[in-house]
């Protein structure tokens, strides 16, 4: 589990809660974009599929189980990529809509947030000349007063009724107490390794983008898990992607690219597909000496249950 096989999972975010249609026009939104770009994203590399849904209206964020099931059912049939369903959603939903489609597909990855925070993208809305839709402007502008909720007692009910159905987890940690929450619920007895921590740098109300940052995740995950027992891994919010997940992938770890991180494939040029981005990391992983895990790899590196035993 410290990547002396120098295999690299490559994790992508499709399309996520944070961003809205006007930022980019290649956000998908349907849920036939959110296929087309998942199986893209799978064929280009990505072992983990990272999804959320939105309302094919307006691009909203939604818990539906019914537009889910538009969409990970058939992802599931043309990929045998790991299929990983948020339980984040977005902060303006209830914990129970949050877990309202895990609860019915229970796949063998689902992503949790280690604790309650702050989560803002607000100022961005002053960069935004004009709205696609009416709910987007009200949505990024009111981040500045939204707080994303997971207290000690919402994940401790996450994972002991997921650990019934053998779900694992992608533990999104964006500051360092969340590794330390994480360490708590070990002591407790509710999660075991293998672990699979996503660090997540550069989002506003977390840990910052620079490289002493994530210093200072990894070092305080090998203090407190020991390297071999979890599996390290890294996403960069916005222009910091690249580089950071270039970084972690040196520092024996992987990486995560997608549209729910950055809508950019380079310095001021957007990314057209999730699977440009995918492709980039993967070029630059393979040009350091590093081999891209399979899916099958990333079913045994992470100890999941296998896609046969989910209800996708």
């Amino acid at each position: 589990m410290n990547n002396a096989s120098r295999k690299v999972i490559i994790t992508c975010a499709v399309t996520g809660a944070a961003h809205v249609p006007s930022m980019s026009e290649y956000l998908p939104l349907t849920p036939a974009d959110i296929e087309a770009q998942a199986v893209e994203a799978a064929q280009a590399g990505a072992a983990i599929l990272h999804l959320h849904a939105r309302d094919p209206r307006d691009g909203r964020p939604t818990p539906s189980p019914e537009v889910f099931r538009e969409f990970v059912p058939a992802i599931a049939a043309k990929t045998d990529a790991v299929i990983n369903i948020t339980t984040g959603g977005s902060t303006r939903m209830t914990l129970d809509e949050r877990l309202a489609y895990p609860r019915l597909a229970k796949p063998e990855m689902c992503s949790l947030n280690m604790g309650s925070m702050n989560f803002s993208l607000h100022p961005v809305a002053a960069k935004i000349p004009s709205w696609r839709y009416a709910w987007e402007k009200d949505y990024i502008e009111g981040m500045e007063d939204m707080i994303f909720r997971n207290t000690f007692k919402d994940i401790k009910n996450i994972l002991a009724e997921f650990r019934d159905c053998g779900t694992r987890f992608e533990f999104e940690c964006y500051d360092v107490g969340h590794l330390h929450n994480l360490a708590y619920f070990i002591d407790q007895g509710l999660v075991e390794p293998p672990l699979f921590i996503q660090s997540a740098l550069g989002i506003l109300g977390g840990i910052g983008p620079d490289p002493e940052s994530l210093f200072a995740m990894r070092s305080t995950a090998d203090r407190l898990f020991g390297r071999d027992n979890y599996q390290f891994s890294v996403l960069g919010a916005g222009r910091h992607q690249m580089s950071l997940v270039t970084m972690a992938a040196i520092m024996g770890g992987n990486v995560r690219v997608g549209l729910e991180d950055s809508i950019y494939v380079s310095r001021g040029v957007k990314a057209q597909t999730n699977a440009e981005q995918v492709r980039k990391i993967r070029r630059i992983l393979e040009e350091l000496s590093f081999e891209i895990a399979t899916p099958d790899d990333v079913r045994k590196m992470l100890g999941l249950k296998g896609a046969d035993k989910t209800s996708l």
